[in-house]
């Protein structure tokens, strides 16, 4: 994917952040940011595996454009 172009707007982001939380109790809030939590450490751990693999390409094969 080219990382230049934008997301679609009807990306899981965009909907979660648009969405209405008034209806939500404490408790859903606070379970709601539980699994946020999660699911930014499960993307950060994803983001760095694919970090550390582009690196070790452009490390054997040499940087595109270089």
């Amino acid at each position: 994917m080219d990382e230049d172009r934008p997301r679609p707007k009807g990306d899981a982001a965009s909907l979660l952040a648009s969405e209405d939380l008034g209806p939500y109790s404490q408790d859903e809030l606070s379970e709601r940011i539980s699994l946020l939590e999660r699911e930014i450490a499960r993307v950060e751990s994803h983001r760095l595996k694919a970090a550390a693999h582009r690196n070790a390409a452009d490390a054997l094969f040499g940087k595109p454009g270089s």
